[in-house]
């Protein structure tokens, strides 16, 4: 997945596990805040109180780096966390997770003021922020671990996402990729991972994957953005 040319993996592996074990071994001294030690709790815990009382939606498009950072740029999204979902196994981390190891996929937890932001536009960002028609990944992130989920929790949320999956694909000569499943569990990724794209402005998949997506988002739908100043 993503690397530091300064942390190269140790034994030869297919190009997608090789940045994966590159990014494993520059961050392991934060892996204290795994998603097993955690049990998928925000990760801005000391926070809990400021989420109180908002809704929460959940999407899974390729790396979750990159989906964190456009949700965090949508006016009345408060908070995205960076986890895993999709899967049966309990407690998975990132390096199962990145090898193909387990049935989760990197995702991105929604925290949002439904009174500024509705989930139907959180479902437009989703399907806006990606390559609609590409399966089991997003740009150079391949693998089922990387495919696209939006996830639904009641029967309303799925009419809108299989509505908006149903137009889309009036637009493409090629089925839509997304999968609407319900959500059964949403467990936390380390804290190394939260705030990625913030923190690490530097690191070559940020900007070279990342901030290139992020911008393409933000040109197609300006209308839904922070106004400048904002926290993103």
């Amino acid at each position: 997945m993503k690397h530091s040319p300064t942390h190269a993996p140790t034994r030869a592996l297919p190009r997608t596990l090789a940045l994966c074990a590159a990014v494993l071994v520059a961050c392991a001294p934060g892996a204290a805040g795994s998603a097993a030690a955690n049990g998928g709790a925000p990760a801005v815990a000391e926070d809990a109180a400021d989420l109180e009382g908002l809704s929460v939606a959940t999407f899974a498009s390729g790396c979750f780096w990159c989906v964190e950072a456009v949700f965090e740029s949508v006016e009345g999204v408060r908070e995205a966390i960076s986890g895993y979902a999709g899967g049966r196994q309990e407690n998975p981390t990132y390096e199962q997770v990145a090898r193909g190891r387990t049935d989760h996929a990197e995702a991105v937890q929604v925290y949002y003021d439904p009174e500024v932001v509705d989930f139907e536009s959180l479902v437009d960002v989703f399907f806006g922020s990606q390559n609609p028609v590409q399966v089991d990944g997003q740009g150079p992130d391949r693998g089922r671990q990387y495919r696209s989920i939006l996830f639904y929790t009641n029967d309303e949320e799925r009419r809108i996402a299989e509505a908006a999956k149903q137009e889309l694909a009036a637009s493409y000569d090629r089925p839509i990729a997304a999968e609407i499943v319900r959500l059964e569990k949403f467990w936390e990724a380390e804290e190394y991972h939260q705030d990625y794209e913030r923190k690490n402005p530097n690191n070559p998949y940020i900007r070279g994957v990342s901030i290139p997506r992020l911008k393409r988002f933000q040109a197609k739908f300006p209308e839904l953005l922070k106004k400048d100043g904002e926290e993103h």
